[in-house]
């Protein structure tokens, strides 16, 4: 076993130690579907000090050609920016200190068209090499449309990123992808139809 594999383990292990990744509780996505696994990105953010150590993780296992080039780092509200805003951080720490310093640029949510980058974070990214992360993808449907934005700024997107991959993504970024934990989690069913409902079994309340 790797190091990469290593650490991606421990990293499942302590997702769920941690209760970010909950995978035998029956839970209400609030659209319609009921499934057995969630990941709650609200305990993933509730300590600083632990998505720091997840990101740090996840900065172990990409590949050593996207921790050197990378310029900038982005991510839409609201975990994938505070996630990408400490990897950010993170990568100034590994670096020689006469190395310019990595910037951050969140990507914001409008009520109109989605996730949009302003004016001054769209000029940030101009001309600069991205890392686009997140903390979950699902289809990867948020994080290929993110990628679109950086290329229309001009900015080049090296890779997409993120601490738990549902492994159900029907749609990617043209660019690779590299999760700290994967977990092909069942299949979600709708609530009228739910096994677990039938069952008997409450909804998980948090």
């Amino acid at each position: 076993m790797t190091r990469r594999d290593d650490i991606r383990e421990k990293a499942m292990k302590d997702l769920q130690l941690y209760e970010v990744l909950m995978l035998d509780g029956h839970f209400d996505f609030g659209n319609g579907f009921h499934g057995s696994a969630y990941l709650n990105p609200h305990q993933l953010f509730r300590y600083p000090a632990t998505v720091w150590r997840f990101a740090q993780d996840l900065l172990d296992v990409l590949p050593a050609s996207i921790v050197d080039e990378t310029e900038v780092v982005v991510g839409p509200v609201t975990g994938g920016a505070l996630l990408a805003h400490t990897i950010a951080g993170l990568l100034d720490s590994r670096r020689e200190i006469t190395q310019p310093p990595t910037l951050f640029a969140p990507f914001t949510l409008d009520a109109d068209c989605g996730h949009t980058l302003t004016r001054y974070y769209a000029k940030l990214v101009a001309g600069k090499k991205a890392l686009l992360v997140d903390d979950v993808r699902n289809t990867g449907q948020t994080l290929a449309f993110c990628a679109e934005l950086v290329r229309k700024a001009g900015g080049t997107v090296l890779a997409t990123a993120e601490i738990y991959d549902r492994m159900e993504a029907v749609v990617d970024a043209t660019v690779p992808n590299i999760a700290l934990a994967e977990y092909k989690a069942p299949d979600n069913t709708p609530g009228e139809h739910c096994p677990l409902c039938k069952a008997g079994v409450p909804i998980t309340t948090f």
